[in-house]
């Protein structure tokens, strides 16, 4: 093959690895953020954190996997130009993934919950759903602060 052939090749492979780098450092930051704002407001003793962390990372990269990873899937297939041109057939099949990938994460949020009730108390759950409702309140109007700025 000629190098001329190879280049672009090269290339894209390239451009496509700096945009998985650069979305795994995104992530890698909110990460950090939810690290320590949970820390912070959670005020975990040293057994319980020792216990939360490893259960709460696991539950947080299972669901980002089901959530963004499965549903983009789903989503991708459902814009405008597809939804009209898939069969019926198609249709039930999607559907049934969703609907399946919906009580993974059901089952996965209730096993999350069982094991959070063994190690903190329920006034510590309550705080932590709360915190993580206001970490996603900041990271969004984080991205839209960012969108304003750019337009």
């Amino acid at each position: 093959m000629k190098i001329k052939n190879i280049l672009p090749l090269i290339l894209f492979l390239l451009s496509f690895s700096f945009y998985g780098q650069k979305t795994d450092e995104k992530r890698e930051k909110i990460k950090a953020f939810k690290v320590s704002f949970l820390t912070t407001e959670l005020e975990l003793t040293s057994t319980e954190a020792e216990k939360f962390w490893p259960i709460y990372n696991a539950y947080d990269d299972k669901q980002f996997e089901l959530r963004h990873l499965k549903m983009k899937t789903y989503l991708r297939k459902l814009d405008d130009d597809n939804i009209n041109s898939i069969t019926e057939k198609e249709a039930v099949t999607l559907l049934s993934q969703m609907e399946s990938t919906d009580k993974e994460l059901y089952l996965l949020k209730e096993k999350y919950m069982s094991n959070l009730k063994k190690i903190l108390s329920a006034k510590k759950i309550l705080k932590l759903r709360k915190s993580e409702d206001d970490i996603n309140r900041k990271l969004l109007q984080q991205y839209r602060d960012k969108a304003k700025d750019k337009d």
